[in-house]
């Protein structure tokens, strides 16, 4: 990790602000003060909040299903918090996309006899070094493992609990092997990381995520929810279908007004300097991401997409 990332990662933390980190991270120091919360949303299930990746929770008595499970180091804490909801074992884990904020729980939860289900792109990017050009970080490939030991390519759907649990892949958006999760008896869905609430979204470009793509996949999820749905954002509070429709007009603006600038062959430090996201600053420009750096990953979705 370089030292200007891990500048960012430390200024984040002190902070207290979600912080999207490729690579699980073990140092449990950074993790000593971190209370696991967690709150019932639905007839059996939960939220549960801590550092990195909200996590989404089934119980009953087919046991407990988690979608997320933030860092290792966090692991004894979820567990106990999962405790005081359910006595019952966790059976899966699915992992909505491959960062480590949201899968460095994966190795010890198997050991414990958890099953890890991800996308087919999750399981070939944790398999594998990355880089993310953004902090000019390399990232190696996870332990074999924290790896998914099924994975899919475009649904899969779990019943458990008395719910059909139906994960569907949305693609190129917050990377290439993003699943957003839909309980549907319970009328609950989990974002990943489609949906930063409250925030500037982190779109990994170098993952195969892309501006458009998060703007279908949000689409995908409004297609899902009514009035009455609970959306679980990966990082964020949880809100509702107004909410996600409120996010969706931010990145549809983004896509205009910077994809504009790009059109008239503006340069990145001119785009910048024109602050075409001005009115947005105020309440989304306090998290993880600064608006010149928000702005330096829509230019670079913008001006590079991904193929189809």
């Amino acid at each position: 990790m370089n030292f200007g990332f891990q500048r960012m990662f430390a200024l984040a933390l002190c902070l207290g602000t979600p912080i999207v980190v490729a690579a699980a991270d073990t140092d449990e120091d950074k993790f000593k003060d971190v209370r696991i919360e967690s709150a019932a949303i639905a007839d059996g299930i939960y939220v549960l909040t801590g550092r990195g990746g909200n996590i989404g929770v089934s119980v009953g008595g087919d046991g407990v299903f988690l979608i997320d499970d933030q860092y290792a180091p966090l692991t004894p804490r979820i567990k106990e918090a999962l405790a005081a909801i359910s006595g019952r074992p966790v059976r899966f884990v699915i992992n909505t996309h491959w960062h480590g904020d949201h899968t460095g729980g994966n190795e010890n939860l198997a050991r414990e006899g958890t099953v890890v289900v991800a996308h087919d792109h999750v399981y070939e990017r944790m398999g594998r070094e990355n880089f993310i050009a953004l902090f000019n970080e390399k990232v190696p490939p996870s332990p074999k493992g924290a790896l998914p030991v099924i994975s899919f390519n475009d649904t899969i759907t779990f019943h458990l609990n008395g719910h059909d649990i139906h994960a569907v892949h949305v693609k190129n958006a917050h990377t290439d092997g993003d699943s957003v999760v839909h309980i549907r008896g319970a009328n609950v869905i989990h974002a990943g990381d489609v949906w930063f609430n409250g925030m500037y979204p982190y779109i990994d470009f170098d993952s195969g995520g892309s501006l458009a793509g998060m703007i279908a996949a949000v689409d995908v999820i409004l297609g899902m929810a009514d009035g009455k749905t609970r959306i679980i954002p990966g990082h964020g509070p949880v809100s509702d279908r107004d909410g996600l429709a409120a996010y969706r007009k931010f990145l549809v603006d983004v896509q205009d007004r910077v994809g504009g600038l790009l059109r008239q062959g503006k340069t990145l430090e001119e785009i910048v300097a024109a602050k075409p996201l001005a009115d947005y600053e105020p309440a989304l420009g306090k998290g993880f991401l600064s608006t010149d750096k928000f702005l330096e990953i829509a230019v670079a979705t913008l001006r590079d997409p991904p193929p189809p």
